[in-house]
């Protein structure tokens, strides 16, 4: 195996990862071919793409049905390949070589200190004595265009300015002449360009994998005496339109991304060649590292921190089986709420984190207590230590009179495609494919079945969302009752985009919108909610309702064991991203594998409301069953 641009991504977390993933000499200067480099990187493509799907509360492994969501979700990623070559051919004159001709992919290679770094190009474009670099990725501009600021009290303006006719991102330091300082102070344009540098940040991850391919390419260039050459070489990223609205057109059952009604592409391109620059002396740096690594295998224990990405797409794959094997599933130092700033020592050094574990700060119970400084966490502690609840019934019974009947228990399973699939979608909007609705009538008045309406798609290809909206429209009065969800914001976000894709519909639906209740209020709590029902500041921000077994998180998968017996444990589609993977193959299914799926996802999303409907029926018992106004019982 040579070093491909994953294996220096990796390679280079930390000291120890090397000699945990038993690298010989001989695997160095070993080859790889096209299809196992891609094969490669396909691996941490889906995962990012599912990666968006869930939330970390479901606690989803992700590589127990790795091959699942390959199948399911890699297609999505080939047409944004394709569809970045077809649109860099636009603006990129000359010789373009991308995914459709892997045959002809364009690789780099070059050996130092007994290594091999290998990296193949997804997008290689060159014209007269210009060679442009352009890498594909699977997310949006608005991470970029997300890197704004001001001046204090005016508007916020993004560090990238957008050049139409090139369809092209560049950094307004790089326009000659640009006023940029009545934008914003110099340091500040600075504090968000260094987010570029960050290969931990929502952005730097992507800059850093482009950096990796310049270092590999100049590499080859300078073993080849070619380092004239390197002045006329640019890099870019090829990445989806934040701002493209499909118009919803097909030809033989496949999308046509023309440019939408405003001439947005599907595809934008970010020009990071001056980055990419900057970064090469950190890069040399870094690989000397990485060699001295490889060939050390050091695999003695080292701090853990940001680089392990714990429970995000990228987790180092030996960080639960080895580095964190030691923090508890339930009940850690990192399981206090509200606690991304961890805490603050007595001689006021700043704590947090990773970093906890790494001081030896592991259950939640080693924390000193003089580090102890807001109620909450003194009440998950006593919880803990105590085996104890908290609960304030004043604060659930005023919360459950804010109620009106009847509530409409609601929730969607959304299909986030990285490319818009139907009239009016964007990249990665939430598209609704199946809800459930629990109605209930009266307080306590709901039959799991006799109550309960589920509309789910029976198809993948074809636009069903209208019927969607009928149903929806049919059985939810927006004149009177509640609409109540896990999340609700979520829910509210949904019926917001459908109503401005079918705007016929409008009006009931904004009227559902406008009627939104989050059964977290109930359990958790809305600070300025509370506060209007006269409860004070502090009491006001505190939970409603607290048990160890949440170990820090309102998730309904945690809260629901709490309050009852129900659980997902036996069902067939048991989260989120398992929903999306059974719709997203449904075209690959087998009539009797499709009916099985459809009836899994059925009962799936039916339980996700029938257990509002159960956690609800259980806080108004503990208002019933304790008559003080908080109770640490």
């Amino acid at each position: 195996m040579a070093i491909t641009k994953t294996d220096f991504i990796n390679y280079t977390r930390c000291r120890r990862y090397a000699a945990l993933d038993e690298v010989h000499k001989e695997k160095l200067d070993a080859d790889i071919s096209y299809q196992d480099y891609k094969k490669q990187e396909e691996q941490d493509i889906v995962k990012e793409l599912i990666s968006g799907m869930f939330s970390e509360d479901e606690e989803v492994d992700l590589t127990k049905k790795e091959n699942k969501q390959l199948n399911a979700m890699l297609p999505f990623y080939k047409i944004v390949e394709l569809e970045a070559g077809r649109i860099a051919g636009k603006y990129f004159p000359g010789t373009l070589v991308y995914a459709e001709s892997t045959h002809n992919q364009e690789s780099f290679e070059f050996s130092q200190n007994g290594v091999k770094y290998i990296c193949y190009v997804d997008i290689y474009n060159e014209n007269n004595d210009e060679v442009n670099i352009i890498e594909v990725k699977a997310t949006t501009s608005s991470k970029f265009w997300g890197l704004q600021s001001n001046h204090k009290k005016q508007d916020k303006y993004p560090i990238f300015y957008f050049d139409k006719a090139r369809n092209t991102y560049i950094l307004k330091e790089e326009i000659g002449g640009y006023p940029l300082e009545e934008e914003m102070p110099i340091e500040n344009y600075q504090k968000q360009r260094e987010k570029l540098f960050d290969r931990y940040s929502n952005v730097g991850g992507y800059v850093y994998d482009l950096a990796i391919q310049r270092f590999i390419l100049e590499g080859e260039y300078r073993e080849a005496n070619n380092a004239d050459k390197l002045k006329n070489v640019h890099y870019y990223l090829a990445i989806l339109n934040h701002n493209y609205v499909f118009d919803g057109k097909y030809e033989n059952k496949k999308a046509i991304y023309d440019p939408d009604e405003n001439d947005n592409e599907l595809i934008v391109f970010i020009d990071l060649t001056k980055i990419t620059e900057e970064y090469q002396i950190r890069l040399k740096e870094i690989a000397q590292k990485l060699e001295h690594d490889l060939f050390t295998l050091d695999a003695s224990v080292c701090k853990m921190g940001k680089w392990c990405d714990r429970k995000g797409y990228k987790e180092c794959p030996y960080f639960s089986t080895i580095c964190g094997k030691k923090i508890p599933l339930y009940n850690s130092s990192l399981n206090y709420l509200h606690n991304g700033f961890g805490f603050t020592t007595p001689t006021g050094e700043k704590i947090k984190g990773l970093d906890l574990i790494n001081e030896g700060y592991i259950d939640m119970l080693d924390i000193p207590e003089d580090w102890i400084k807001h109620r909450v966490h003194e009440i998950q502690r006593e919880c803990y230590a105590f085996d104890k609840e908290y609960i304030d019934t004043e604060k659930i019974a005023a919360g459950l009179k804010c109620l009106e009947y009847p509530i409409y228990h609601l929730d969607f399973e959304t299909m986030p495609c990285p490319v818009p699939r139907f009239r009016g979608e964007k990249p990665y909007i939430q598209s609704p494919f199946e809800f459930s609705l629990h109605i209930e009538r009266e307080p306590g008045v709901c039959d799991k079945e006799k109550d309960n309406y589920i509309f789910l798609a029976k198809t993948f290809d074809n636009d069903e969302r209208e019927e969607l909206v009928k149903m929806l429209v049919k059985y939810i009065d927006g004149d009177k009752g509640t609409l109540f969800a896990q999340n609700v914001a979520f829910e509210k976000g949904r019926i917001k985009e459908l109503a401005g894709i079918f705007p016929e519909y409008k009006e009931p639906l904004m009227k559902m919108y406008n009627r939104g209740f989050d059964l977290m209020w109930l359990v958790n709590t809305k600070k300025d909610m509370y506060e209007e029902l006269g409860f004070d500041k502090e009491r006001a921000s505190l939970p409603n309702f607290y048990n160890h077994h949440l170990s820090g998180s309102f998730s309904i998968k945690k809260t629901l064991p709490v309050f009852s017996d129900l659980s997902y444990k036996d069902l067939t589609v048991k989260n989120g991203t398992e929903a999306i993977v059974a719709y997203a193959t449904y075209n690959q299914m087998t009539k009797e594998e499709f009916n099985l799926y459809y009836e899994a996802l059925r009962i799936y999303c039916q339980q996700d409301t029938w257990a509002m409907v159960v956690i609800l029926e259980a806080l108004r018992k503990l208002c019933k069953e304790n008559v003080k106004k908080t109770v640490l019982s």
